[in-house]
């Protein structure tokens, strides 16, 4: 038996020192991807919290087969997911109507920014945006999958994922010209 299979064990069967151990390991990777779907560092906390609650509830349904890494990660997600599907849909957001929803070929207008301003700008996103733009790029997920998880229609996955990816542009576009004009 490996170290993080001890380690796992030993935190479902409730050694404390286990848990920080695993969390210690952990946190600092899952803050990240939790950053990506919140609006700020305290919303990304409660979801890392939340998760990390999850983690510990479901450890004994873990296989030990594939990542673990990445089944805290999921697990992450999902919470991300259950957060935003918890909100009052005031802030919903179904969309451009007839937008044309097509595959444009992707510039590559992220070059030479700094991951913390990219961050900033998918943090700044409307949350509807937010969350099928982390779905869909950063989870790989398709937009069936993404309507299934949500709730919503794949036409409105489809249409958020495509004026997320517009805003985003203009937000670099303006931040691109800001630098310039003070470079």
């Amino acid at each position: 038996m490996n170290n993080s299979a001890q380690l796992i064990r030993a935190c479902i069967n409730g050694d404390r020192p286990s848990q920080n151990q695993l969390y210690r390991e952990h946190a600092a990777k899952m803050f990240g991807v939790c950053l990506r779907y919140s609006k700020n560092r305290e919303e990304a906390e409660e979801i890392l919290q939340e998760g990390f609650v999850q983690v510990f509830r479901s450890l004994h349904k873990y296989k030990y087969s594939g990542s673990f890494e990445g089944w805290i990660r999921k697990i992450m997600v999902n919470c991300a997911i259950q957060q935003y599907r918890a909100r009052p849909k005031l802030h919903s957001i179904t969309g451009i109507t007839g937008a044309e929803l097509q595959e444009a070929v992707e510039e590559d207008i992220t070059a030479g920014l700094q991951h913390k301003d990219l961050l900033k700008i998918v943090q700044s996103l409307p949350p509807g945006y937010r969350i099928v733009f982390n779905l869909h790029v950063f989870e790989g997920l398709k937009h069936r999958e993404i309507a299934e998880a949500l709730g919503i229609s794949e036409g409105t996955s489809k249409s958020n994922f495509y004026d997320a990816r517009v805003l985003l542009k203009r937000s670099l576009q303006e931040s691109t010209k800001i630098a310039e004009n003070y470079g």
